[in-house]
């Protein structure tokens, strides 16, 4: 049996390297998806423009923060990435 190589520390968002796999990925804790979910399901309902935009925002910016650690996390093993970047970043 191959093992899983953990590139960060065990947090809600721990980067992985899972075998037979090109490329690491994220493993996001139950608990933490639910949230997200929770979250964006609230933003999907608001009915406010502004409200929804702000829980929007705020989720977009821990799954930003989220790929930025996986970028980091890749650059420091010397692995490329599987995607490129977008403009801005």
């Amino acid at each position: 049996m191959t093992e899983t190589k953990l590139l960060t520390e065990p947090t809600n968002w721990a980067v992985v390297h899972l075998p037979g796999r090109a490329f690491p990925g994220v493993v996001i804790q139950g608990d933490s998806l639910n949230i997200l979910i929770s979250e964006l399901k609230g933003a999907a309902a608001e009915p406010d423009a502004r409200e929804r935009a702000f829980l929007l925002k705020d989720v977009i910016e821990r799954l930003e923060d989220a790929q930025l650690r996986y970028e980091a996390v890749l650059e420091q093993e010397g692995l490329t990435l599987p995607y490129r970047r977008t403009k801005g970043r």
